[in-house]
């Protein structure tokens, strides 16, 4: 009984860290969310994903949290055997997910003039289109940047007018017609910004994924013999 205990104990506390990575995700992509959807603007719908891929995965993994406590307390070995298969297949797809992520990681430090990313970004800068002002203003805000490549990219662009002056969002201190000064506003490119935001946190999801896909490992040991425990206590009971 002691024994089953003490399975117990590990298993729900091991759960417990498990729902708490599930809602931290969760938190993480509902807070990313609006920065991912205003970089759509720049580096394409697909890129607002990440943060949805997040939302996702978080709640996938609070609803297995949740029936393996249910099992847990209830004692009831299917219940536990469901969460240990689906464990393990959720084990598979993380660390397969941070592969992913590190390999686009890869390919993200090499995108330079042909790439996606970078033409759709010139060509929004480039028409400056009413829907989208207030996206490339906040990422410009956000990411301290301005234009694609640089501050020069707004002297080129059909959208926006006053080709001697950029966006009071591309200003160090933002205050009412900054713009106009050239010298205070910043000279690097959103690009760049971009480029580096997105390194960052691909490398930083791609190492939480594949360190969740080990640590559930210990899970899957653990609720293994919590569901030999509580069959063997059921075929004592009937004896």
């Amino acid at each position: 009984m002691c024994g089953l205990c003490s399975i117990k104990c590990c298993f729900i506390f091991f759960n417990t860290l498990f729902l708490a990575s599930g809602v931290a995700l969760i938190t993480i992509g509902v807070l990313q969310y609006s920065t991912y959807s205003q970089m759509g603007a720049f580096a394409g719908s697909s890129v607002s994903k990440i943060a949805i891929v997040l939302i996702s995965v978080g709640v996938a993994i609070a609803v297995v949290s949740l029936l393996g406590h249910v099992g847990a307390f209830m004692n009831n070995s299917s219940m536990v055997a469901c969460f240990i298969c689906i464990l393990i297949v959720i084990i598979i797809l993380e660390i397969l997910t941070g592969a992913v992520f590190y390999v686009f990681r890869s390919r993200t430090a090499i995108l330079q003039a042909n790439s996606a990313i970078n033409m759709k970004a010139r060509a929004v800068i480039n028409e400056y289109s009413v829907e989208k002002r207030h996206a490339i203003n906040r990422i410009q805000e956000k990411f301290s940047c301005c234009g694609a490549d640089s501050y020069t990219d707004w002297s080129r662009s059909v959208g926006w007018e006053n080709h001697e002056a950029v966006p009071d969002s591309c200003c160090v201190e933002k205050t009412e017609g900054c713009g106009q000064d050239k010298a205070k506003v910043h000279t690097k490119g959103c690009i760049w910004a971009i480029k580096l935001f997105l390194l960052k946190n691909f490398l930083w999801v791609g190492a939480v994924c594949i360190a969740l896909g080990v640590t559930e490992v210990f899970g899957v040991l653990v609720g293994v013999c919590l569901c030999l425990d509580i069959k063997g206590k059921s075929y004592e009971n009937l004896n």
